[in-house]
């Protein structure tokens, strides 16, 4: 019979592992590097939902000023927000007291930085000016549309963010803390 031929196989324990193959990370590791691995693949999402998610995100961040026409200063311009680490790159615009974001446009000015500066800004956690003047986030081009944009954002009241926002904020920002 064929069974009888063949050698008897190895215990489960005794199986040696091919030396070529790498161990899968720890659960742990995976978790603290997840959050990076999305951030890196949110430039492969289509435009249109990028936008969309934009202007949605900042029409709730920023009501209280849109209302208050205090975009105003960019009308014509555009302001380009490149977040370098993860080579996301937007352009923002103010036109018919309303926000516009492109793709690709010649920028007036623009602010750069790595994703975790962007968090720790948005989050109130890092002091704006202390951002900008240890170059951890860069105004280029006109720097008074740049200081005018940086000035909206250090006066946003995060109080009126709808809780969802201010969750993913007030998260973000202890994330970007301990993965960066």
């Amino acid at each position: 019979m064929l069974l009888n031929r063949l050698p008897p196989l190895p215990a489960l324990g005794t199986l040696p592992r091919p030396s070529a193959l790498p161990l899968p990370p720890a659960p742990i590791q995976l978790a603290k590097k997840l959050p990076m691995l999305l951030a890196r693949n949110a430039g492969r999402l289509p435009f249109g939902l990028q936008r969309t998610v934009l202007l949605k995100t900042m029409e709730q961040a920023f009501k209280e000023p849109l209302e208050d026409g205090d975009f105003e200063f960019l009308e014509g311009k555009w302001m380009k927000v490149e977040i370098s680490d993860i080579n996301l790159c937007w352009f923002f615009s103010y036109e018919d007291e309303q926000l516009i974001v492109s793709d690709n446009e010649i920028e007036n000015a623009g602010i750069r930085g790595n994703l975790k500066e962007f968090i720790l800004l948005a989050s109130r956690q890092e002091d704006p000016d202390t951002l900008f003047f240890q170059r951890r986030l860069m105004i280029e081009g006109d720097t008074e549309v740049g200081l005018e944009v940086k000035n909206l954002m250090d006066g946003v009241d995060h109080d009126g963010f709808p809780p969802l926002l201010k969750l993913i904020i007030t998260r973000g920002s202890g994330l970007a803390n301990k993965l960066f």
